[in-house]
């Protein structure tokens, strides 16, 4: 892991949770909505978001 300072560390923490909603909310409008097209651009999005937390959490690893 890298040495960050604490602010950086809250930032990263608060950015971690700000995608982490995205992800679940995208799933959720994914799951309510019935247009497979738009159902489909709800999970691209998810899909994006989970790879930004993913990457983020690679900081911390």
């Amino acid at each position: 892991m890298a040495n960050l300072t604490s602010k950086e560390l809250s930032s990263l923490e608060d950015q971690l949770g700000a995608e982490l909603l995205l992800v679940k909310k995208y799933k959720s409008y994914a799951s309510l909505t019935s247009d497979p097209q738009i159902k489909t651009q709800y999970e691209q999005i998810a899909g994006k978001h989970q790879n930004h937390f993913d990457r983020l959490m690679g900081f911390l690893n």
